[in-house]
């Protein structure tokens, strides 16, 4: 794991506790794309379940996590895909 994800993973960990939480770098997937780098980091996945989203809708619970993750957004991110599930959920 790349100093970015380390970081995302910190954060995310720090405001969610979550059950459970994935910080996947698919940049080499996106080579040659907007935003794409030689030194990777730049486009990620993440999948996290917290008790934290629970009864909350798709899209705020997007917010919640870009929030947390809005200086790596600003930063050396370009894309980030999201899933983000409460506990119980498939």
């Amino acid at each position: 794991m790349g100093q970015v994800a380390e970081g995302m993973t910190a954060k995310l960990v720090a405001a969610f506790a979550p059950e459970h939480l994935a910080v996947i770098d698919e940049t080499n997937q996106h080579h040659g794309h907007a935003g794409w780098k030689e030194s990777g980091e730049t486009h990620f996945k993440v999948e996290i379940t917290a008790a934290a989203f629970a009864g909350k809708g798709r899209v705020e619970r997007q917010r919640m996590v870009y929030q947390i993750l809005a200086a790596d957004l600003a930063g050396p991110v370009h894309a980030l895909a999201l899933v983000v599930k409460a506990p119980g959920e498939a």
